[in-house]
């Protein structure tokens, strides 16, 4: 059973910034394209981005290009994204998502496997 966990958030004022971490147990974290979305009351859960198994490739929601970056170690089971010039309308809870894939150099938007949440609120 592969098991998902993130930490990093708290609260932070408009322009701060902070890393989201991600670690995964319960299976070969290199075989799984990981992602990271985000979730405000009352919407759904929105994509933010993803990245391959090799960590070579990205993608990013367009809210977030520029400012946000998500990375992998891959010898630490661990994803991440690191947050910067974080504005308001970023709050929300980040959610950590992994999804077992063929293809080395693939991004997703799909994914099988969630972690339970950790909250972001950015002050104005």
């Amino acid at each position: 059973q592969v098991q998902l966990g993130e930490s990093g958030g708290g609260l932070v004022q408009a322009g701060g910034s902070l890393r989201l971490s991600c670690v995964v147990s319960g299976g070969t974290f290199s075989e799984y394209v990981m992602g990271w979305f985000r979730q405000v009351p009352g919407k759904e859960r929105e994509f933010v981005a993803s990245i391959s198994r090799s960590g070579t490739f990205d993608e990013y929601e367009d809210s977030v290009k520029g400012r946000f970056t998500i990375s992998r170690e891959n010898a630490k089971n661990t994803v991440y994204l690191e947050m910067n010039s974080l504005k308001p309308e970023d709050t929300a809870v980040y959610y950590c998502a992994a999804k077992q894939f063929m293809l080395v150099y693939a991004t997703l938007r799909d994914f099988d496997y969630w972690g339970q949440g950790t909250q972001v609120t950015v002050s104005s």
